[in-house]
Formats: structure tokens, C-alpha cells, sequence
């Protein structure tokens, strides 16, 4: 599809010339999408979440790829930031994107069910388009200027800008988990891996596994002069390089979302919205990208269990799951919608009634104010991933629960477990145990929803997303 690539009316010429930022931020995506009709708008995802605010409180740029492949190569201004727009051509989307990132590795830092894919094809794209990053956000930096790059699609990045920068600050961070050595192993370009993300001086992660995790790569893989392990990370050192490896969990903005969700407007909403399912005495939530690491179809299996054993009451129970449309054109994604949508029509055929099915399958990426809606009419919030770096929706609903009430269910594998202690905690390949802790946080009374409400909502509150950035880019200024 051919895109008009004029800047629209929310852009302005004017932009600062390049070389002149003094904050760059690197990330696979830039933080809006080019819409159909040649204007832009921001994105969903964590790291936009993540990033937006810190940005508007810099004079920066963000460097990234517009995701599409037939654009240009641009620079324009888009709500107060700098955005410095990558093009790649259809078979870098396809080898670089498609193939090393999603097909190398998403799955093997997931310890994913699909095969991990190894082809030199493919990591020999990723090292040229990581290579294409780095020289645009070394075209934005001012001298002794600093660059945040972001997540695993640019793990060679920040080795890249070293070579060409010495004078800046280097920062990265991993959104996803970091697999232990026995995974992390299997990669060919393992060293050459780690050599990239030695490149910056903070090398951020989601938990202290990660942290632990990398570190013992890089012993294992690298030749160093000194690596120690401290706390919650460690230190490696190699001549006059010293990199500094830390888990900063990830958070939300905890009063933004609490100020929303404790508006009339979506008490009206969420009062609306249980009347159409129903007035059901128990409300249950999925929110997930439709994705084989999220582990929706096992979710859905307990629930239909429950069920079928009469321990959960069809007549009084609705489930609600927003499946999000992700990577659809990769390997493996059709066959979990189809394994996911296959059950919920097993699940409404055999317990709904006509014009009132127990599970509401929404299969498309809802804005933020509907999903504010859902967390507020959410009694249970089910988050089952076999592995995530965190998962900032478990935290979002939390935020959301102004008045202390509802109950989370959450993955041991999740990075917020470490944090969301007072979450019922589960093993999401064990059917069972998943089956009991939803029918415990079904069951749970106010009091304990209380509880164990209050105390999470006060862990994100303290943990919050500008907590998570300002501690990481303190640590970068003085690293």
C-alpha cells in the first residue's frame, strides 16, 4: 500500500537539525503509525507507554522504522519530539524483522513452543539493519550527548554506536526476558550478541534472573578482565570499558491510570457494560497480544474444566478476552488464534445461550478509555504467560482498581511476579493448579480483595513508570 509520506497537520517543519540532540531514544518502531489517510497517531505498546514522557521532558530524538516497506527515510517533529524515520525495504522487513527477530530471537528468549529458527540469511539482516540504527542515532547525537536503544531487535546497537562515539552515554534496555545459558547457548552469534549489548555503559533488564542471566553469558562467552556479581545485578569490565548490568522492572504511569479510572465517565461505562453481559456475579479478563507465549489457550481449557466440574456457574460468570492481532504473518500465530478461537466456540457451544455466550472474544486492539472499562469491570484479571519480561497490563489493572476491590491471577513466569507478591501465583502448564487459583480469586471476599489489592496498588504506586526511568538514566549519567 502506497502512503502519502507528507507530514500532516500534527507535524511541524521546523525540526531541530540533526547532530544537535542531546537525548536519543533507539527503538525498532517509531512511537506513532503512519494511518490510513497519510496522518499519524501514536501507537499502543509498552514502550510508547513507557517512553512518551520521558521524552517530553527532553529536547531529543527518537530514532526507528515506521513499519511499513515501501516508505522514506525522514525527519519531522510530532507532538514536541524529534522523530528520525528508518525505511527498510520488503526483504529486510522479512529477513530482519520477520525471520531473527520473531523467528530467532522472540522464541528462544521465550523458551517458546514454536522451533526457534537459525539462519545466517536472516542474522545476516539483522546485523545490517542494527548497523543502519546505530549510524542514524549517530547522525542525531550531539557530542557527549546520551542514547537510550531499546529492546531486542537492536542488540547490536549499542556496540555499533561505541565504535563510532566514543564521547556519548550508551543505555539499553531488554523489554523481554533474558534466557539462562542452556538456551541462550543454541545461538549461533551468541558472543557476537553480547559484544552488542557490551557496548553501553547500563545494560537494563525486567528481573534479577535476567540480570543473572546475561552476566553468566557473558562469563561463559566473552573475554573480560573482571565481571562481579552485586545484588540485583553486577559489573563487567574490559580494558577502559565498564558496563553495568541491573534489572529496573518496568512500570506504569499509576496516576494517570488511577485518575481516569475514577472518572464518572467510566463508572458509567463499567455499570453499562455489566448490565449487557448480564449483571453476571463474577466478570473475568483476559488482555493479551494473540501470542503463543501468553498462554491463552490453557487459560481457556481451565476455564472450560471449571466449567464442565460446576465450579464455575455459566449463568453467573462471564469471561471477556481481548486477543490483540500480532506478527500474523509469522510462523506459528495462526495456529494459536486457531487453537484459541476454537475453544471459545467450544466453551459458548456448550454453556452459552442464545444471545448470551460465556466468553466475549474480542479480537482486535481496543484504546486505552475501553480498556480502562474492562479492568474496572473485571472482578478476576487472568494473566497467564509462560514467559514475559513483565507485562505491563497485570500493573495496569492493578492501577485501575480505585476502589481496592478485584483479584489478579498471575504467572510465576511473568517479571510482576516478583513484585506482585499478594497475586495468586500460578504455574500456567499446570491446568490444575491454574484451575484452583481461579476459582480462589473467584471466591476471595472483599475484605481479602482488600488486602491484597491495597498492597499491590501501593508497590506500582511507589514503582511507577517515571521511578523506573529516572532511576535508569540515573544510573547512566553517572555509570
Amino acid at each position: 500500500m502506497e502512503h502519502d509520506q507528507t507530514p500532516p497537520d500534527q507535524t511541524t517543519p521546523d525540526t531541530e537539525a540533526a547532530g544537535q540532540a542531546d537525548f536519543v531514544v533507539v527503538a525498532n518502531r517509531l512511537p506513532v503509525r503512519l494511518e490510513d489517510d497519510g496522518s499519524w497517531a501514536l501507537s499502543p505498546g509498552g514502550l510508547v507507554s513507557a517512553m512518551l514522557p520521558v521524552m517530553r521532558e527532553r529536547s531529543g530524538s527518537w530514532v526507528g522504522w515506521d513499519g511499513s516497506d515501501d516508505g522514506e527515510a525522514q525527519r519531522f517533529e510530532f507532538e514536541g519530539i524529534t522523530l528520525s524515520a528508518l525505511a527498510l525495504s520488503h526483504q529486510e522487513r522479512e529477513e530482519y524483522y520477520g525471520g531473527a527477530c520473531n523467528e530467532t530471537i522472540w522464541p528462544l528468549f521465550h523458551d517458546a513452543i514454536e522451533t526457534t529458527q537459525f539462519h545466517r540469511e536472516t542474522w545476516a539482516a539483522y546485523r545490517t539493519v542494527n548497523q543502519r540504527f546505530a549510524d542514524a542515532a549517530c547522525a542525531e547525537l550531539a557530542e557527549g550527548g546520551t542514547v537510550w536503544v531499546h529492546d531486542y531487535q537492536l542488540q547490536l546497537v549499542p556496540r555499533m554506536i561505541r565504535a563510532q562515539r566514543p564521547d556519548v552515554r550508551i543505555g539499553f534496555y531488554l523489554h523481554i526476558p533474558f534466557p539462562p545459558l542452556e538456551l541462550f547457548s543454541r545461538l549461533p552469534w551468541r558472543a557476537e550478541l553480547l559484544a552488542g549489548l557490551l557496548g553501553a555503559d547500563v545494560i537494563g533488564v525486567q528481573t534479577q534472573a535476567d540480570a543473572r542471566n546475561v552476566l553468566y553469558g557473558v562469563r561463559r562467552f566473552c573475554e573480560v578482565d573482571d565481571l562481579t556479581f552485586a545484588g540485583d545485578g553486577g559489573v563487567v569490565r574490559t580494558g577502559r570499558e565498564t558496563s553495568v548490568v541491573k534489572a529496573f522492572p518496568i512500570s506504569v504511569d499509576y496516576e494517570a491510570i488511577a485518575e481516569q479510572a475514577a472518572t464518572d465517565e467510566v463508572e458509567l461505562a463499567v455499570k453499562e457494560l455489566r448490565k449487557e453481559l448480564g449483571d453476571p456475579k463474577h466478570v473475568l479478563l483476559g488482555v493479551d497480544r494473540l501470542d503463543y507465549t501468553k498462554g491463552i489457550d490453557l487459560r481457556l481449557k481451565a476455564i472450560h474444566e471449571l466449567l464442565m466440574e460446576h465450579r464455575l456457574d455459566p449463568r453467573s460468570t462471564a469471561v471477556i478476552q481481548v486477543a490483540v492481532p500480532s506478527r500474523e504473518d509469522v510462523q506459528g500465530y495462526d495456529s494459536v488464534r486457531n487453537r484459541v478461537e476454537q475453544l471459545v466456540g467450544t466453551i459458548n457451544g456448550d454453556y452459552g445461550k442464545l444471545g448470551r455466550p460465556v466468553v466475549q472474544y474480542i479480537h482486535k486492539s481496543l484504546p486505552f478509555s475501553e480498556l480502562l472499562v474492562l479492568y474496572r469491570a473485571a472482578d478476576v484479571l487472568l494473566v497467564t504467560p509462560f514467559q514475559d519480561g513483565m507485562n505491563l497490563v497485570a500493573k495496569e489493572y492493578v492501577a485501575a482498581r480505585v476502589d481496592d476491590t478485584g483479584a489478579l491471577v498471575l504467572s510465576e513466569f511473568a517479571g510482576a511476579a516478583e513484585e506482585l507478591s499478594e497475586a495468586f501465583l500460578v504455574n500456567p502448564y499446570d491446568t490444575e493448579h491454574l484451575k484452583e487459583q481461579i476459582a480462589a480469586a473467584v471466591s476471595m471476599d472483599d475484605e481479602e480483595q482488600r488486602s491484597h489489592m491495597h498492597a499491590m496498588r501501593d508497590t506500582v504506586q511507589r514503582n511507577d513508570l517515571a521511578a523506573w526511568a529516572t532511576a535508569f538514566l540515573a544510573l547512566l549519567s553517572i555509570s
